[in-house]
C-alpha cells in the first residue's frame, strides 16, 4: 500500500512548496593521503589531492527537498564574504529561492572544513559565530517570513542553534504559522525547546532529546517515553521523532509510540542524515501522508544517504527502489 501511494505520488509529480528556515553552511572537504607523521608533531601529514563543497545545515535539508521534487524557498543568515557567495550560487543553480536569505556585516558564513586520508576523517575545522543575530535582523527576518509562510505547503526549522532561533523570532514564527493552517516540523538544538512551543513535530536524536529533557541517558523505550513526557508538557508538540542512529527511529505521541528499525545494511558515514530525514518526513506530509507513512519512507532514505561519504541525497525513485529491494 505504501509502495502504491509512493508510485502515485511519482507519477503524478505535484510540486509541494516547502519553507525551510534555519542555520546555513557550507561543508568543505579537503581529500588526500597520509603516508607519513610529520617531524614536527606526532600528526599525518596529508598530500592534498583535490577539495570539494556541499552545502550543510539547513542548506543541505533545502537539497535534499530538491532531490524529492519539492519546490524550495531558503531563509537563514549569512555573511558578506566568499563563503556566502558560494553558498547564494550553488542553491541557485538549482533552483531554490533564495530571496528570504539575509546577509550580516557582523557574522561570516559557517564554514566547517573537513580533512580526509581516503575515507578517514582527520580533523574538522570550524569557522563560525554562533551568537544571536541582532534585533533589528530578526524583525526583518520577521517580516520577510511571514509572507513566505503564507505561500508555503509547510514550514520547516532547521535549527543547529548558530544564533537564527531567538526564542522571540522562533515563537513569533510557530505562531503565524498555525494561524495560516501550515503546519511546523523542526530539527532542533540546544536546550530550551519551549521555544518550539506550539510546533506539529519535533525531530531530535536520542542524546539531544535527553538533554532538553533533562534526563539521564535514554538506554531503551521506557526512558525514551519519560523524557519524550517530559518535552510534551513543555512544548504542547502533536509528535516527537526520535531517531537512534543504527536502531532506527521511534514515532512518538502523548499516548503511544511506534519503532521503525533502520534499512541500512551498509554504513559509510551518517553526515546529514538527520537533514535527509527531516526533508523526506516534511515531504511526504505535505504529499498527503500519514505521519508514520513519512517516517517509513524517511527511514529508507536515511538508509540510501548514509552509503555515501558526505551529504548526500535520496529521489522518490531511489526510495521506491530501495523499498522493493528490502522486500527481496
Amino acid at each position: 500500500m505504501l509502495l502504491e501511494k509512493v508510485n502515485h505520488i511519482k507519477q503524478t509529480q505535484q510540486q509541494p512548496k516547502v519553507l525551510v528556515i534555519g542555520d546555513l553552511m557550507i561543508d568543505q572537504y579537503i581529500w588526500g593521503e597520509a603516508t607519513r607523521l610529520s617531524p614536527e608533531a606526532p600528526v599525518p601529514v596529508v598530500n592534498v589531492k583535490r577539495e570539494t563543497t556541499t552545502l550543510g545545515g539547513a542548506a543541505n535539508v533545502a537539497q535534499n527537498l530538491l532531490a524529492l521534487g519539492a519546490k524550495v524557498t531558503l531563509s537563514g543568515v549569512i555573511g558578506n564574504d566568499v563563503a556566502g557567495e558560494e553558498l547564494l550560487i550553488i542553491l541557485e543553480k538549482q533552483g531554490v529561492d533564495t530571496g528570504a536569505i539575509f546577509k550580516d556585516d557582523t557574522r561570516p558564513t559557517t564554514l566547517k572544513t573537513r580533512v580526509l586520508a581516503g575515507n578517514h576523517q582527520l580533523v574538522r575545522i570550524d569557522r563560525e559565530v554562533t551568537n544571536p543575530i541582532n534585533p533589528d535582523l530578526e524583525e526583518q527576518a520577521f517580516g520577510v517570513l511571514q509572507a513566505q509562510i503564507s505561500e508555503a505547503d509547510i514550514v520547516l526549522f532547521s535549527d543547529y542553534n548558530k544564533g537564527f532561533f531567538a526564542p522571540a523570532l522562533t515563537q513569533r514564527l510557530i505562531k503565524a504559522a498555525n494561524e495560516q493552517g501550515k503546519k511546523v516540523i523542526v530539527d532542533p538544538k540546544g536546550l530550551d525547546y519551549s521555544k518550539y512551543k506550539g510546533a506539529f513535530i519535533i525531530k531530535p536524536n536520542r542524546k539531544e532529546l535527553a538533554e532538553a529533557a533533562k534526563s539521564e541517558k535514554i538506554h531503551n523505550l521506557a526512558d525514551l517515553q519519560k523524557a519524550g513526557k517530559a518535552i510534551f508538557a513543555e512544548t504542547g508538540v502533536e509528535y516527537l521523532i526520535v531517531t537512534l542512529s543504527e536502531e532506527g527511529m521511534v514515532i512518538l505521541d502523548e499516548l503511544a509510540y511506534k519503532l521503525l528499525p533502520v534499512k541500512a545494511t551498509e554504513v559509510f558515514d551518517v553526515t546529514g542524515a538527520g537533514d535527509t530525514v527531516l526533508a523526506t518526513i516534511a515531504y511526504f506530509i505535505a504529499q498527503g501522508l500519514e505521519v508514520e507513512e513519512a517516517c517509513e519512507l524517511a527511514n529508507h532514505a536515511a538508509a540510501i544517504v548514509i552509503r555515501h561519504v558526505g551529504n548526500a541525497t535520496a529521489s522518490v525513485d531511489s526510495i521506491i527502489t530501495d523499498i522493493q529491494n528490502s522486500t527481496i
